[in-house]
Order: structure tokens, then sequence, then C-alpha cells
């Protein structure tokens, strides 16, 4: 086992971990906001247990996931207005839970949780795929293009899996007006692969023939 990478792994689990916690109990002023603690549960559990699971059997992988340095000026945009939009509709939740501005029906809080739990699987299954899979945009050494399971129906299944993620966590808190700002999101996404595609199709080889094969970006049959 590398480790110095697994303290790395470790320190930032728990970095994410606090700042998710100040990001939505401070704001609702009590620690018993049980939205919240439902959200924390189903976002870390499974992040510590696919953590475990890369370090032993993909620490290549790991290590590329937990760098997020990016050096697209285009992505270093995109990574400010993801973050930008998870502060403010984290905050929001805390608020919305705190003055009872408006109340979701628990049926659509366990709903969410249902496709989170669902996204989650489709999301470690895209990891199980694509051991190129940075968080950064860039070509690896020997990366080769990938398309078999996920990546023959889109070519970028990975953002398909998140934007589920990122849309159900606010319903999860029980914030309608959280929902509203986190559909920011599908439009990051759609910036980020433009520049994607335009990096892998210049130097990955094979990338142009396989956006050939596989028509759809994000949605099968839609776009």
């Amino acid at each position: 086992m590398n480790i110095k990478l697994f303290f790395e792994a470790i320190l930032k689990f728990l970095l994410g971990f606090v700042l998710v916690c100040l990001l939505i109990f401070i704001p609702a002023n009590t620690i018993n906001y049980w939205n919240g603690w439902l959200l924390i549960c189903l976002l870390f559990v499974p992040m510590f247990i696919s953590g475990i699971f890369m370090i032993i059997k993909s620490p290549t992988l790991l290590k590329s996931r937990l760098n997020a340095k990016e050096t697209e000026p285009e992505q270093k945009q995109v990574v400010k207005l993801s973050g930008s939009m998870f502060i403010i509709g984290f905050v929001i939740a805390g608020l919305n839970y705190r003055f009872n501005w408006i109340e979701l029906p628990n049926f659509v809080i366990v709903i969410s949780s249902i496709i989170f739990i669902l996204s989650y699987i489709l999301y470690v299954e895209v990891l199980r795929e694509n051991v190129y899979l940075s968080r950064t945009i860039e070509v690896q050494k020997g990366q080769k293009v990938i398309d078999a399971g996920l990546y023959g129906i889109v070519r970028h299944p990975m953002y398909a899996v998140t934007t589920l993620l990122f849309l159900s966590m606010p319903l999860i808190l029980g914030s309608i007006i959280s929902f509203v700002i986190f559909l920011v999101y599908p439009f990051i996404v759609v910036k980020r692969i433009r520049n994607e595609e335009e990096v892998l199709e210049k130097d990955l080889k094979g990338y142009a023939e396989y956006k050939k094969r596989v028509k759809y970006k994000l949605i099968p049959f839609l776009w």
C-alpha cells in the first residue's frame, strides 16, 4: 500500500467531510438537521468504501482522482462555477431548514435518495471501466480510448452520472430553492464537455473515430 497516497486520501476525505458539515449545519443553526445527516451518510460512506477499494486495487486511479488542479483556463472557470454552486446551494439548504421557507414532502426525499444511490452505483461502474478517469482535463501517458460498457452508450457517462448525483443532493436536503441553484450544473457540464472533447480529439489517438461510433455525449438519443 502507498502510505503517502493513503494519508493524502484520508486528509482530503476529512477536509471534505468537515467542509460539507460546516456549509450545511452552520446555516441551519443546528446539528439536528436530519436531511443533512442523510446526505452526509449517502455521500461519504460509499466515498470512503470506494476510496479504500481504489487504494488497494487501483492506486493510480485514486491518485488521478485526487488531483483537482486544472491546467486548461476554461476548465478553471468550470471549477470555480461548480464550487460556487455547491457553496451557495448547501448554505441555502441550511437556511431553508432554519427558517422553514419551503418544506418538501418525505416521498421526494426518499425518491431522491434512491436516485442518488443508483447513480453512485453507476459512478463506481464508470470508475471500473475507465482507469484513466482523471478529475482534470488531460491525456495521460499510454491512455487509450474506452468504448465499452457505459462508454458505448454515451461518450461522457461520468458527467451523466454526476448530473443525477448533484441534482438529487438539494432534494435530499429538502430544499427546492437549492435545487434551482443546482440546475446550473448541466450548463457547467456542457461547457466542460465542449472543451474536453477539443483536447481529447487533438491529443488522444482514436478519439475522433470514437466520436463517430458513439453519437451521444451525455443523454442517449438526445444529446
